[in-house]
């Protein structure tokens, strides 16, 4: 028997050993604002408590798994002072890494737009089905901003890594995910979520301490090589990134005051046209 969970901004329902964790904010493409950040701890914190639990399927309601951190909850925050920026990209690393630290074995499900934050929330998860049409990257440099947790070097090639984080690109398509080793399968559509909800039952189907253990010893081994003292001296540059601003992000801040985000969008696409012509 399924049992189904109500938070906020999230779908959770757990059948058989596997927890199904949907964002739940349609309307703006699953933005991943305060408020969800709140539920994303409070459903992890139940479902690694909770021991039938024995593997975590991460997806997103509507047209797109998620468009990253919520750019209008930042603009509404006015100017932010280092202080405030440090408690803030340390609270979206958190929840980030809250995926790769579980217990739980984590599959992110991915169709639609999956960039910025939330590229790196799927990055985090243990494996990745990604549907055909996905479109994927780290836009930030584009409007001056910085990587919130810098896991995709550790993922991929640096030559690889770097094209995707220097040039701002945020439309990598699944089959080239796949090529980059970003993510585990491509399938289609309208297969996505039952597909990723196989891979969960086949993890679900082994031994729970094993699964754990295995993860665990997985995830020491980048831990070893230096992956989370890199994490963190990442997120300290990120932190000076948004402290200090820069002409492009001022620039792209004052046309979201002014006239509002789409708008803004809009400048920052134009001017990257204008740049690549």
């Amino acid at each position: 028997m399924a049992n189904a969970l109500t938070f906020g901004t999230l779908k959770l329902e757990v059948a058989g050993g596997v927890a199904d964790l949907r964002l739940n904010r349609p309307e703006v493409l699953n933005a991943i604002n305060s408020a969800m950040i709140a539920d994303l701890h409070a459903a992890l914190d139940r479902l690694e408590a909770d021991p039938s639990v024995r593997a975590i399927v991460v997806s997103g309601e509507g047209r797109a798994f998620s468009a990253g951190f919520d750019l209008k909850e930042s603009a509404a925050r006015g100017d932010t002072t280092p202080q405030q920026w440090r408690h803030i990209l340390e609270t979206d690393f958190g929840v980030i890494m809250r995926f790769w630290d579980s217990p739980k074995p984590t599959i992110a499900a991915v169709h639609g737009a999956c960039v910025g934050g939330a590229f790196e929330l799927a990055l985090a998860c243990d494996l990745s089905v990604a549907a055909r049409g996905a479109r994927m990257g780290e836009p930030e440099v584009r409007f001056g901003s910085g990587i919130v947790a810098l896991l995709l070097p550790w993922m991929t090639g640096p030559k690889q890594a770097k094209e995707l984080l220097l040039a701002g690109i945020d439309n990598l398509d699944a089959e080239r995910a796949l090529a980059f080793g970003l993510v585990n399968r491509v399938v289609e559509p309208d297969r996505l979520h039952e597909e990723a909800l196989l891979l969960a039952r086949s993890i679900a189907s082994g031994g729970a301490d094993a699964v754990s253990l295995t993860k665990m010893a997985v995830n020491r081994t980048y831990e070893t090589m230096g992956m989370r003292q890199a994490l963190l001296q990442a997120l300290e540059i990120d932190i000076n990134i948004e402290s200090a601003g820069g002409p492009e992000r001022a620039e792209f801040n004052r046309i979201r005051r002014e006239s509002g985000l789409k708008e803004a969008i809009a400048w920052r696409e134009r001017r990257n046209a204008g740049a690549a012509g």
